[in-house]
């Protein structure tokens, strides 16, 4: 099918027409082209990524459709919203969901990403027909390729990454990370991605019309690419950023990105993920620099994994004083409370072990060091690698 069939597929599915703008078209049109040429998709990644593509468009629909007929959309306010916009693989699925415990937040679920509409209520949030969909996807992907369950395991009624919204306007690494598609990766560096975050705040209002609302936490390190975007729709954010070793983040991505994209191909395309994933992290650290250089008024806070890791609960509390929540105990007793059972529920590894090697890439740990020394210089960044 070419990308205009799955538009085509999308309109039938929901009985809508109205996209709200057009500001999609191109990226899945340089996406599905890439796929084609590019991916060397199996059977299985041939009707999964259509599939998913189609979903994406259905949603976009459907989200258009309800802020039309719900005028009051307009209204929801989406104010000072807590975003961690990074590093890869540096914990940021577990502060996340450390940050969930907080009743006071808001977090944006897995299943609802997808699912939007009708908004989430009350009652429904966690539970219902919607979520226990989610779940079956979740399973059966798992039991395709048991690996993801221990390198990125989500629940569906917890928090996801921004990127599983601003997918519905094709401006996103989610497409990269399940398909290997070096053009839509060219093209996605170098696009303006402010109309994916106003899609992105356009859903997060029809997500909380629903009665569902709170302080938005929210995390994806796409972001670090693109906060120029980010904070012309969000100017009020509070942005948070977590470091870690650079050559364990490279290890892991690639683990991470040849295991997602791998469930869907039967090609080696090992050399191309360690050359473009490598290269993102580095261009994500010099567009953070950049930033930080250009915007002082907008302050970052630095996490370090290591400190993340030794006291959660600390690292929370240190993120929000440092963010601006005032009071001698911004962090209160019960989201206290609820961290720490959170914590000891789910001891690091729970989910399985996480093994990634450098050889597997043609990585070199010597060459990773050298090539992110002035990153780990100008945040001190410790070194965590597991010892050999």
């Amino acid at each position: 099918m070419d990308h205009d069939e799955l538009i085509g597929a999308a309109r039938a599915q929901t009985g809508l027409d109205d996209f709200g703008s057009d500001s999609f078209r191109e990226g899945l049109s340089v996406y599905w082209a890439s796929v084609n040429a590019e991916a060397r998709l199996n059977e299985l990644g041939a009707t999964a990524i259509r599939a998913n593509v189609v979903s994406n468009l259905a949603n976009r629909l459907r989200i258009v459709d309800w802020a039309r007929r719900h005028p009051d959309v307009a209204d929801e306010r989406i104010d000072a919203p807590l975003v961690v916009i990074g590093m890869f693989r540096a914990g940021t699925t577990f502060l996340s969901y450390l940050l969930e415990q907080d009743v006071r937040n808001r977090a944006l679920l897995r299943w609802e990403a997808g699912d939007s509409v009708p908004p989430p209520t009350p009652g429904n949030f966690r539970e219902g027909p919607r979520v226990e969909a989610a779940r079956l996807g979740n399973d059966m992907l798992e039991q395709i390729n048991p690996r993801i369950r221990a390198i990125h395991h989500e629940e569906p009624d917890g928090p996801t990454e921004c990127i599983s919204v601003m997918s519905q306007d094709f401006k996103s690494l989610a497409w990269e990370a399940i398909s290997n598609v070096p053009t839509y990766g060219e093209w996605l560096l170098q696009v303006d991605q402010r109309s994916a975050y106003e899609y992105h705040r356009l859903a997060l209002q029809v997500l909380q019309n629903g009665g569902v609302r709170g302080r938005w936490t929210l995390k994806s390190p796409h972001h670090a690419l693109n906060l120029e975007a980010l904070t012309a729709v969000y100017p009020d954010a509070r942005l948070v950023l977590l470091h870690r070793d650079p050559v364990v983040l490279c290890a892991s991505v690639c683990s991470l990105i040849n295991t997602l994209s791998g469930t869907f191909t039967d090609a080696d395309h090992r050399a191309y993920i360690a050359q473009h994933w490598v290269a993102m992290l580095e261009e994500s650290i010099r567009r953070i620099d950049a930033f930080r250089s250009t915007h002082p008024e907008h302050r970052v806070v630095d996490v370090q994994y290591d400190d993340l890791v030794r006291d959660p609960v600390g690292a929370v509390e240190s993120i929000y004083s440092a963010s601006g929540d005032t009071g001698d105990d911004p962090l209160g007793a019960n989201a206290r409370q609820a961290m720490t059972a959170y914590v000891a529920a789910h001891p690091k590894d729970g989910m399985g072990v996480h093994g990634y090697d450098l050889d597997e890439f043609g990585l070199d740990a010597a060459q990773l060091a050298e090539r992110f020394s002035n990153y780990v210089d100008r945040y001190r960044v410790p070194s965590n690698r597991p010892a050999r």
